[in-house]
């Protein structure tokens, strides 16, 4: 790009996606005088689903405005919490994902997962038709117009995944209620009808029991319920907090 040269500032919130060189203070970009600022944006390696406001000499201006010379931008983060169009609130995440959607579904949260790599077009496209969230931290997929609503995973460790889903989308969480395995809901099984799921022991210790309506898994507190309990109890604190 040659034309006219904007100045832009991001917030800090954005500098991971921002050069080194670009991150302190204003940074001059020079534009081709055609290209919307959404495009200029991206450009930089910012994807648009992490930008909230942008406002241009004070006044806040759609991603479709072309700049102009001298134009001074301010780039705001996505405010917290997001609010999505329609409703319910729905997730959908990449291969990468695994743990994170294991831990969405436990505290009751609709989330589809592909345990496979789909491709991009696949995944913006299933977004779009069951109208869902995409979670991912892949840039390029996040680019992708079709999408639905999508959101950058900023950390690689599932505990602060949850926790940052959780502050920026604020869903509705029902603990206990969906599969962890396929996202199908829970109901309340006898220990007949779970039988050739057990083992001898667990026929023996436990009398509570739960099954999911979709792929027939059964359910109970085992051995790791105490771990599952911290990762509920931990986030239904954060709802408290935020009141």
């Amino acid at each position: 790009m040659n034309g006219p040269e904007i100045h832009v500032e991001f917030d800090p919130e954005l500098a991971l996606f921002v050069p080194n060189t670009r991150r302190r203070g204003a940074t001059r970009l020079a534009t081709d005088g055609v290209s919307t600022l959404g495009h200029v944006i991206e450009s930089v390696g910012v994807p648009l689903t992490e930008v909230g406001a942008l406002v241009v000499d004070g006044h806040e201006v759609p991603t479709a405005h072309i700049p102009k010379d001298g134009e001074s931008v301010h780039v705001r983060a996505v405010e917290r919490p997001q609010r999505v169009p329609g409703a319910p609130l729905r997730f959908l995440l990449d291969v990468h994902l695994g743990t994170l959607a294991r831990r969405l579904r436990l505290l009751g949260v609709d989330t589809a997962y592909e345990s496979t790599d789909i491709g991009d077009p696949a995944l913006a496209a299933r977004s779009a038709t069951e109208r869902r969230v995409m979670l991912s931290r892949d840039r390029g997929l996040l680019r992708r117009r079709e999408l639905w609503v999508g959101a950058f995973v900023y950390s690689t460790r599932p505990d602060a995944q949850l926790r940052d889903v959780l502050d920026r989308f604020r869903p509705e969480l029902r603990p206990w209620t969906r599969c962890t395995a396929c996202n199908g809901l829970l109901k309340e099984a006898t220990k007949e009808e779970v039988a050739d799921q057990l083992e001898s022991g667990t026929q023996r210790t436990y009398d509570v029991f739960a099954q999911c309506t979709e792929c027939g898994r059964a359910y109970w507190k085992g051995a790791h319920h105490e771990q599952l309990v911290a990762i509920v109890e931990d986030a239904l604190s954060m709802r408290t907090q935020d009141g």
